[in-house]
């Protein structure tokens, strides 16, 4: 089981889990204000460790939209985490919760589900469908 460390904490989780679900088992308030759908960019991470090499689609767009896509081998790439299923090991800083953004509430529920899609790309296939149109 891989483990996750977020803000100090760690805890395992099962492969194939949403990073923004197991970082809430951590008792992280982290924001996913769309509820995990890849539209807000309130659930990213700073990876320090295990960053995975793939993106779904909806991810990368959101982030380079954003001006958060970081340079390739950048030493802490930020990520959505609704967006990432957890492969192996990984170490990370949480950038929004509800105690630093001041929000109610994190946002509605995320389901176990990876939505809007599942299917993964390296990030060379992304950039060159971008530079595409």
């Amino acid at each position: 089981m891989p483990t996750i460390t977020a803000d100090g904490r760690s805890i395992e989780v099962d492969a194939g889990t949403r990073l923004v679900l197991a970082i809430e088992a951590l008792g992280i308030d982290i924001g996913h204000r769309c509820g995990g759908k890849a539209r807000c960019t309130t659930c990213r991470v700073a990876v320090e460790a295990g960053a995975p090499a793939t993106y779904t689609r909806a991810e990368f767009l959101k982030l380079q939209g954003a001006g958060l896509l970081a340079p390739e081998g950048a030493a802490e790439p930020v990520r959505l985490s609704c967006q990432v299923l957890v492969e192996g090991d990984m170490t990370m800083r949480v950038l929004k919760t509800k105690q630093t953004e001041g929000w109610p509430d994190t946002g509605p529920e995320v389901g176990a589900d990876l939505v809007p899609e599942v299917e993964r790309f390296d990030r060379a296939t992304l950039e060159a469908e971008v530079a595409a149109g």
